[in-house]
């Protein structure tokens, strides 16, 4: 008599299947479990920076995507954070807080708006600043002080390169440099400053009594309370015919010209 045939293939078999079927709804139960829980971390973290985004009081003026909650210093500028308009008690002058890096643009600006202040040059010249510097002209302007140690230097070897390279391109363009520290910078201050940067005819550093070039600085909406505060910023015009615009003072020098040839060219 034969013995009796075991079955252990088919059990193992129905074993496995039934293991499989476990192991299957254990990780459908644990993928219901953590999806919902994934989506609250996504929706939580888009409510974080949404809330940053709502929150944040400050910016660069010379890179409004820059912004923070708190005061500090631009990590592409190195200048100070400043209230955003909307977040300000009092309205901040709009050429000097939506300026980009990038783009020279046509803003709202006239001539007219140019107080024709009694100014100093570096060579102690009292000069009329509307009628003796731009009426009639294509001048490039920028803000300095001989005592900065940050942007300043930077922006006056730009302004001496683009006024090498404006020779040949747009010789009668004027180059102006006001300073924001009129009761430091003396003419004798301003004169050793154009000498270190080797300042040629055509260019004029600005000085003078206080009240004075602080009506030029609000003109030009670039007046501040803090002179370590004030802006790369470059205002550029064309008086002739009426045409003003701005861009970064730290751009390359051919921009610049770039910048400034279109403006002397503009009809």
């Amino acid at each position: 008599m034969g013995q009796p045939q075991l079955s252990y293939p088919s059990t193992v078999s129905r074993a496995n299947s039934e293991m499989s079927i476990k192991v299957c709804i254990l990780l459908l139960s644990v993928a219901c479990v953590l999806t919902p829980i994934s989506n609250a971390n996504l929706s939580s973290a888009q409510g974080r920076r949404k809330t940053e985004q709502e929150t944040a009081r400050y910016a660069c003026p010379m890179h409004p995507d820059v912004t923070s909650a708190k005061t500090g210093k631009c990590p592409k500028c190195g200048m100070r954070l400043r209230l955003k308009p909307e977040a300000a008690a009092t309205p901040v002058a709009s050429a000097a807080n939506t300026t980009s890096k990038d783009a020279t643009d046509p803003f709202s600006f006239s001539s007219s708006r140019i107080p024709d202040a009694k100014v100093v040059d570096q060579n102690g010249r009292e000069l009329n600043f509307y009628t003796d510097l731009i009426q009639h002209k294509t001048v490039a302007i920028n803000f300095i002080f001989t005592t900065c140690t940050t942007i300043c230097p930077p922006l006056t070897a730009t302004f001496r390169r683009v006024q090498q390279e404006l020779g040949e391109a747009a010789p009668n363009v004027q180059l102006i440099s006001v300073s924001v520290d009129p009761s430091t910078d003396t003419p004798e201050r301003l004169r050793d400053f154009a000498t270190k940067f080797k300042a040629a005819p055509g260019w004029t550093f600005v000085t003078g009594n206080e009240a004075e070039i602080n009506s030029v600085l609000q003109a030009f909406g670039v007046a501040i309370a803090n002179k370590n505060d004030h802006t790369p910023i470059v205002l550029i015009g064309n008086d002739e015919v009426g045409f003003w615009t701005r861009t970064y003072g730290l751009s390359s020098p051919s921009s610049l010209v770039k910048t400034i040839t279109d403006a002397a060219n503009h009809k």
